[in-house]
């Protein structure tokens, strides 16, 4: 193999990482907004875990993450306001991404 093709398979394993990393953070965030939107309807234990499932599955609907976003803002009502939610979401994110860093260690 010539260096060219040794740069070019190390680029490919980057990208295909930093996918499936970028991918586990998604699904992360959505569990952990599930289980906060679920707190705030008044659900805990296995019912809230199983709404945290829906949210997660929501994902799957079409790209981008407004397909979340409708879901949660659907369930929830006037119980969280937009900007709630996007903050939520933006938070959770944060959360999500440091809990991955913290198993890989």
């Amino acid at each position: 193999m010539t260096t060219f093709d040794n740069r070019e398979n190390a680029f490919e394993n980057k990208f295909a990482h930093d996918a499936e990393m970028q991918f586990k953070a998604d699904a992360r965030r959505n569990k952990l907004l599930g289980l906060w939107a679920a707190g705030l309807m008044g659900k805990s234990g296995a019912e809230a875990e199983a709404y945290a499932k829906e949210v997660v599955k929501s994902d799957f609907e079409e790209a981008g993450h407004e397909d979340v976003y409708r879901k949660v803002a659907g369930d929830l009502g006037d119980k969280a306001d937009e900007a709630t939610i996007r903050a939520k979401m933006a938070s959770c994110l944060v959360e999500a991404k440091a809990q991955i860093m913290a198993e890989i260690d």
